[in-house]
């Protein structure tokens, strides 16, 4: 490794963002794909149970993956290794049964009455992802990067495919076929959570090899500290989740509803309606795929990297020289995304699509983002400190403002009020976890420096929306020269800093 942790982490971030950039530029490819085979009613169903997939996956990993970590340094990592698995082994069995036994009564719960076997394949993937989040996060812990992209390109690439075979190649033999397997309210919906199911099937196939040595192990004298580290961590993630998704699952409940003559005009019914608003807004959501991308692969390196440093004594400093570096990358991003909008849109439907009126959405879910992976970064006070029941009051403390953000402007403003949601919840964590970090682990982040940065990258998207050309090509040339303008007075702004890039 190199003797550099900074070079070391990016290399590291590099390899692991080949296993999150690939597998989710592929799946972002699919988003073309479904605002043009489904219409935004469907697409909001997809929104909406990929939203509980998150939720319930949150649940049945409840922390294992951060506390394999924590006492994999401290502990034997095989013995660590063998009762989480385990435990994680009995949690999903007995989910699977349950949800077996009450899915119709769930599917009932969210709406779902009449397509419970979409609710029962979505038991089948969150068991399927539970069984593969802890040898995923060994592969990160022992560094194997180049096969934990492997294998995380290979479920992707099965996944699209399927997709692409299902609603492009036989879409009529796969509809008839959803009808005589799942009955007539199926529909083509149903090929997209099959897909996920056989890809997800394929990893925990190709995850095998992690599992050999393993046995069946229940130490209590393990189990106990490391579920105590553990139910913070779920509690943290549980709530995080809540901010995550709370906005992609209430909607189609708050959304405003027109009236019966516009809904008439518009040939559907309320619940049509409040689904077509949700897949608007899932739509331009994913826009901000990149922003997601970067942080994921980020926290894919950054995690093992924090703990692997927490005791060198110059740790604070280099927690602070990533924070900045960070928050730099992240801007860029931001910039890319909100500079090249008028070609970015097309993902989210062709030309006039009913899509793009959500486009008003995409700075403030980009902005939210970043908040979201800096909240990240700070995070390590607490999960360096073993204080993770504080994560979990700044977690509450955002689920609380997403919650009455989301119940106040969204019956008023829509999905608009959602995205604000968002803003407003990481816009609160961010600064409840940084001044509460700082007095228990006290870390020097370049805060002024940052604020610039930050400050100056909205400036130039602001007078980016200044100059109307009705030419496409003039537009563009001018945001690539503001974008330059932006790399160009970061890196002569770093060669001041003392923490040089």
């Amino acid at each position: 490794m190199s003797s550099n942790p900074i070079k070391a982490l990016a290399g590291q971030t590099v390899i692991y963002g080949m296993g999150t950039i690939v597998p989710r530029l592929l799946n972002y490819l699919l988003v073309p794909l479904y605002v043009r085979v489904f219409i935004a009613g469907v697409y909001g169903q997809i929104t909406d149970l990929y939203a509980w997939i998150a939720f319930l996956l949150a649940l049945l990993t409840y922390g294992m993956e951060t506390t394999f970590f924590r006492y994999s340094h401290k502990e034997d990592a095989d013995k660590v290794f063998n009762n989480i698995v385990s435990c994680i082994i009995i949690t999903t069995t007995l989910f699977l049964v349950l949800f077996g036994l009450f899915h119709k009564d769930f599917a009932q719960l969210i709406k779902y009455e009449h397509n419970t076997q979409y609710v029962l394949f979505l038991g089948i993937i969150v068991a399927l992802d539970a069984l593969t989040a802890v040898p995923f996060a060994k592969l990160r812990r022992n560094n194997q990067a180049k096969l934990f992209t492997i294998i995380k390109i290979a479920n992707v690439t099965l996944n699209v495919g399927l997709n692409l075979f299902f609603l492009l190649v036989i879409p009529q033999t796969a509809l008839s076929l959803s009808y005589k397997l799942f009955g007539t309210q199926a529909g083509m919906l149903i090929w997209v959570l099959v897909s996920n199911v056989l890809s997800s099937l394929l990893s925990l196939i190709l995850l095998l090899p992690q599992f050999k040595g393993f046995r069946f192990e229940l130490d209590k004298s393990l189990i106990r500290p490391m579920l105590a580290y553990a139910i913070p961590i779920l509690l943290i993630n549980l709530v995080g989740m809540v901010n995550e998704v709370a906005d992609k699952i209430l909607i189609k409940y708050l959304t405003p509803i027109p009236s019966t003559d516009v809904l008439t005009t518009l040939d559907m019914t309320g619940e049509e309606y409040a689904l077509q608003q949700l897949g608007i807004y899932g739509a331009n959501f994913k826009l901000a795929v990149l922003m997601t991308i970067f942080i994921q692969m980020f926290r894919y390196a950054s995690e093992p990297f924090f703990f692997g440093k927490a005791k060198d004594r110059n740790a604070p400093e280099l927690y602070a020289k990533v924070m900045t570096y960070f928050v730099v990358f992240c801007l860029l991003i931001f910039l890319g995304v909100m500079l090249y909008i008028d070609i970015l849109k097309y993902f989210a439907g062709s030309k006039g699509s009913a899509y793009h009126e959500g486009l008003v959405i995409v700075p403030i879910v980009l902005i939210a983002n970043m908040f979201y992976g800096i909240v990240f970064n700070l995070s390590i006070w607490f999960k360096l400190t073993d204080r993770t029941f504080s994560g979990t009051v700044i977690s509450i403390i955002g689920a609380s403002v997403t919650l009455l953000c989301l119940f106040v402007l969204v019956p008023r403003i829509g999905y608009l009020g959602a995205a604000i949601a968002h803003l407003a919840c990481y816009t609160v964590m961010m600064l409840v976890s940084y001044f509460w970090g700082q007095k228990v682990f006290p870390v020097p982040y370049q805060v002024g420096r940052i604020v610039l940065y930050i400050a100056f990258a909205i400036g130039i998207y602001m007078l980016s929306t200044m100059f109307i050309f009705h030419s496409l090509p003039v537009r563009l040339a001018i945001n690539t020269a503001l974008i330059l303008a932006y790399i160009a007075t970061v890196i002569i702004a770093e060669r001041k800093n003392p923490l040089k890039i």
